[in-house]
């Protein structure tokens, strides 16, 4: 858009509180924003003094403005994020975040089962979470296992059904894990009631649980119950050692949301914690790629505390912040506090969030230094379990045509790139007919055995193109030579891409996007294609050999001069006789055109 086509629209813009969108010529929203007074804040986009390069290139590349006017900034935040979230625009912040969070689900049926999903089925059952870290709920699903045998089966145990017999305990029974509700040896109520303390501890409220279990135990004590009473005890432990590790601040502090914001030029870096109860139970970190170097920490704030609370479903009333934001919900509290335990809670994000930055910053500069190279061998060496990086690797192939020209080849790669003037070819001499287990075995035994006799360097890892068979063919040469252990050697299977070791009768398989599968494939591959290369040249020379020998007269020393000179067959048939006596003399000359003719 110019400055011209601004001054035609100006006269039609509000005062009111708003939401705009710059539009290029494909009719595509490249950006969404904001204001609390659209005129002034359309306006600023055309001033001349303006200085942001990627401002200035997205009113460019903009060939018309819509705008939508509200009643409030609240609903135009609202409105942006709904917008941005539909179109992703290519100048907006990028708060897209496709990671599917895993809840801890108590499942709605008779004697409920309590697992971890990543699925939010809405079938009545009880979902808590999402959680932001899985290892934080295994965490909790381990204490709530310590605490109540629950079972783990997925019977169908109606009361009917236990009333049939259906159902027999299993091992979990005899284990300890489970109380064998399937045969009625525990009653539903009692269950339940382990179900009721269980969803107390998911929702934080720890302490009303230990009170309840201290007046249980006491009440035990005093009845003579000594053993029951001890085993409310350790529960007890367990729940407190709990509550410790996790409150942070004052307990009187429950359901409220923490965020936190740093940000420079290019980049901001938000940190969010759930208290409940003074513990942290969720926690989130997420970095933001700034599109206009004009956005203010303000704006990707407000647009990040919404997006964070829809994704993970939270209903706390109170929202903690550093400077205050806009929302669109009037029953939402924001909070911004100068002192005491709110603070210290802001304090604490503020902190994540530093840590969060730094650590981005470090990988970032980690992967600017290393070498990709470097990286994927690093990879590589930690998927194959080797004890030095393979910075020189070798790869055998060999190859035959119904056990015809039957050759073979080696490739080297140095720091993960071939190094072609290493590559060889090997002739099968020993091999009689298509067996290429034995050659295999050949051709990996004459290499090392020379590399041995000429103490030159061996490669820090083998591949073998094949499976097992290919591969305890090339371990017998190895063994031969006494380099058992002292190079590490592999073999790759072509249909699944298995990876074969020594004595391990499993197969490895690394996932397919990993960089060091690629670096194998791409070795194996050149293995493969430097042999059937070779074995196709071996093949058209000897086809082309035994034509021109079946000529009287034409040896195997004045064919071989033939093709050096000619390169080909049908370039001898269309020779003149001055050419062809220039490589083999006049007699043999006229005998070759005579025959061809």
């Amino acid at each position: 858009m110019t400055s011209q086509d601004y001054k035609n629209i100006a006269p039609t813009l509000s005062d009111q509180p708003g939401v705009y969108r710059f539009i290029d010529p494909e009719g595509k929203i490249i950006y969404v924003g904001k204001a609390k007074n659209l005129k002034k804040r359309i306006a600023s986009y055309f001033v001349k003094t303006q200085v942001s390069h990627k401002t200035v290139m997205m009113v460019k590349h903009a060939s018309t403005l819509e705008y939508t006017v509200v009643d409030s900034e609240k609903e135009a935040l609202l409105l942006e994020n709904s917008l941005i979230k539909e179109y992703q625009p290519h100048y907006n912040i990028s708060l897209k975040d496709d990671k599917t969070y895993p809840f801890i689900c108590v499942k709605k049926e008779h004697f409920p089962r309590i697992f971890i999903t990543r699925r939010y089925i809405n079938d009545g059952s009880e979902y808590f979470g999402p959680y932001t870290s899985v290892f934080r709920v295994r965490e909790i699903l381990d204490l709530v296992k310590t605490l109540y045998p629950l079972r783990n089966c997925n019977l169908n145990l109606t009361p009917e059904n236990i009333a049939k017999k259906k159902f027999k305990v299993c091992l979990e029974y005899h284990l300890g894990n489970c109380k064998g509700p399937c045969e009625a040896r525990q009653t539903e109520p009692d269950y339940n009631t382990s179900i009721d303390n269980i969803r107390s501890i998911l929702k934080g409220n720890v302490g009303e649980l230990i009170g309840l279990l201290k007046r249980s135990m006491a009440q035990l004590a005093a009845d003579f119950k000594y053993e029951e009473a001890e085993r409310i005890k350790q529960q007890l432990y367990s729940l407190e050692e709990y509550r410790t590790k996790s409150t942070v601040v004052n307990k009187a502090i429950s359901h409220v949301d923490v965020f936190s914001i740093i940000s420079d030029e290019k980049k901001a870096y938000v940190n969010f914690l759930k208290i409940v109860n003074g513990a942290i139970i969720q926690i989130k970190s997420i970095e933001i790629v700034k599109k206009l170097d004009d956005e203010e920490p303000r704006e990707i704030l407000e647009l990040a505390v919404l997006q964070i609370r829809q994704e993970l479903k939270t209903t706390s009333k109170e929202i903690i912040v550093p400077f205050k934001i806009n929302y669109p919900d009037a029953s939402i509290k924001i909070t911004v506090p100068k002192k005491g335990d709110r603070k210290k809670l802001l304090d604490l994000s503020a902190t994540n969030a530093m840590f969060y930055k730094r650590a981005k910053m470090e990988i970032a500069d980690k992967s600017k230094r290393e070498n990709p190279n470097e990286r994927v061998l690093k990879q590589l060496q930690e998927d194959f379990k080797l004890k030095e990086l393979p910075a020189q690797i070798e790869c055998f192939d060999n190859s035959n045509f119904q056990g015809s020209y039957p050759v073979a080849s080696m490739v080297v790669f140095k720091n993960a790139k071939p190094s072609k003037k290493d590559y060889r070819h090997f002739n099968i001499k020993t091999v009689v007919g298509p067996d290429d287990f034995a050659s295999m075995e050949e051709i990996v035994y004459r290499r090392y055995k020379r590399q041995l006799e000429e103490k030159q360097p061996l490669p820090q890892l083998i591949i073998i193109d094949g499976g097992k068979g290919q591969l305890s063919a090339a371990l017998n040469s190895l063994q031969k030579l006494d380099l058992i252990g002292k190079v590490a050697i592999a073999g790759i299977a072509k249909r699944l891409e298995e990876i074969y070791f020594p004595g391990d009768p499993l197969p490895l398989y690394i996932n397919k996007k990993s960089e060091s599968l690629r670096l194998v494939q791409h070795i194996r591959d050149e293995a493969h294609r430097f042999a059937i290369t070779f074995h196709r040249q071996k093949r058209q020379a000897g086809t082309l050999q035994s034509e021109l020998t079946q000529i009287k007269g034409i040896g195997a020393s004045t064919t071989e001069a033939l093709l050096k000179a000619f390169k080909s067959v049908s370039k001898i048939k269309t020779a003149t006789e001055e050419e062809l006596t220039n490589v083999v003399g006049s007699s043999k000359a006229r005998i070759i055109l005579t025959h061809f003719a």
